[in-house]
């Protein structure tokens, strides 16, 4: 778990080493809300916010993630003082470790 003060500098640091097709995966304590920035080119990135807001960007360069990524931290992730941070092999990877809506106390339905 990462400050969030410092969040926007550790995964602009962490971003030219993520490999194509891999993606750094931004969540809150109890996972339900997500931004999710996928590395497609040498300086191309698709971001996907999944949580108050349904968004999508794509073919977004580094600079831009790092001005998105400001909002996005004020509109997902509000109240959070800690997020989460993952280094996945893709999105699908991302999609798994999400908690499903619903789902009771200790993963009950």
């Amino acid at each position: 778990m990462l400050d969030k003060t410092t969040l926007i500098a550790t995964v602009c640091e962490r971003l030219p080493r993520v490999e194509t097709g891999h993606c750094l995966d931004l969540r809150t304590y109890k996972r339900n809300r997500s931004v999710t920035i996928v590395r497609t080119g040498p300086d191309s990135y698709d971001v996907f916010e999944a949580g108050f807001h349904e968004e999508t960007w794509t073919g977004v360069t580094a600079d831009a993630v790092r001005r998105l990524l400001k909002t996005l931290l004020k509109r997902e992730f509000p109240r959070s003082h800690k997020v989460r941070l993952y280094t996945l092999p893709s999105r699908e990877a991302a999609n798994v470790n999400r908690m499903g809506h619903g789902a009771g106390r200790f993963g009950e339905d």
